[in-house]
């Protein structure tokens, strides 16, 4: 058992490069099994649980996060040892398998091309039916432009909750803690809006996401500054953007890799959403030295993959440099 353990840190770098490949070339099938669809299963289960047993609902919130977290470490931990008993490679492919299922850089990819390709064939329709897949505001009524900013603001986004937030605590702990940020971003997924339900019982998840995300997300913003320049975009004016409005999104988190995003590819973001019925009016990231269009859908989906790339790269030779 020992010497599987070992045998599992010792090549936890080769099992992360691995999943990465195989994120990048399988992305998220709908008939493989994955973890996060369990994780929100024993989410939504401890919900209903914890709601009955306590009167306070921020502190049904808490428990609900404790008891995901326990089930969620406890079961991948389990899985590992007996995974250890059966063969001394055997941990090394599970691990393989919980990375790859942490990441969603291809899916997110994916899903934004399909707006892209919606939009290209001029089914602006279609665009706003596929976009309203992956953003949370209404879409309805959006023109190309409110199309093309969303899914460039839901790509953006997803670089920190998608890819660089998941290999981040997978370089640090292993598959076990990239799924336990997985349980932590999936309950704030379900439980962080601030309605009359959730505002409350959410707001455990929602802090705690916050937290997980915070080194992740300004990493991977300068990593985005990094990939612009490797790419032909605007280094300097997403590092300029970046330290100018990282600051004025609600979140404290997701404003750091849209500003980046929105100086290297020269455009504005954020601005007027309608969210559940009401009209928000969002700070706005970047100035609008481009007119927003649909290729800086595609452009985003480079700096997310190249920025991905990046994050990946240092961790490994970190890793190396400490003698992991």
């Amino acid at each position: 058992m020992r010497g599987a353990a070992r045998l599992t840190l010792m090549s936890l770098s080769y099992c992360l490069l691995l999943a990465f490949i195989l994120d990048l070339l399988l992305g998220d099938p709908p008939w493989l099994p994955h973890p996060v669809r369990a994780i929100a299963l024993v989410a939504a289960g401890g919900e209903r649980l914890w709601r009955r047993l306590i009167p306070g609902t921020r502190s049904a919130g808490v428990m609900t996060v404790i008891s995901v977290l326990l089930v969620t470490g406890g079961v991948s931990v389990g899985l590992l040892r007996l995974a250890a008993l059966a063969h001394p490679l055997a941990p090394d492919l599970i691990s393989v398998y919980l990375l790859y299922s942490a990441l969603a850089a291809r899916d997110l990819a994916r899903h934004s091309r399909r707006v892209y390709q919606a939009l290209a064939a001029g089914d602006l329709g279609l665009a706003r039916r596929r976009v309203a897949m992956i953003v949370g505001r209404e879409t309805e009524g959006l023109d190309e432009a409110g199309v093309c900013r969303a899914t460039v603001e839901s790509v953006a986004e997803n670089l920190v909750d998608g890819v660089a937030a998941p290999l981040f605590w997978a370089m640090l702990g292993g598959p076990v803690a990239a799924l336990l940020y997985k349980a932590v971003n999936t309950m704030d997924s379900l439980f962080g809006y601030k309605n009359e339900r959730y505002r409350e019982f959410g707001w455990a998840p929602a802090r705690l996401d916050d937290l997980a995300n915070y080194l992740p997300a300004r990493i991977a913003a300068l990593l985005v500054v990094v990939a612009a320049g490797l790419l032909g975009y605007s280094p300097g004016a997403a590092l300029r953007v970046w330290r100018r409005d990282r600051r004025h999104h609600a979140s404290p988190n997701s404003g750091q890799s849209e500003a980046a995003v929105a100086g290297a590819l020269g455009i504005q973001l954020g601005g007027p959403a309608r969210y559940f019925g009401r009209l928000v009016d969002k700070p706005c990231l970047g100035d609008p030295r481009t007119p927003i269009s649909r290729r800086h859908i595609l452009a985003a989906n480079r700096l997310m993959f190249a920025s991905s790339a990046l994050l990946l790269a240092m961790g490994l030779l970190g890793r190396r440099l400490a003698g992991f």
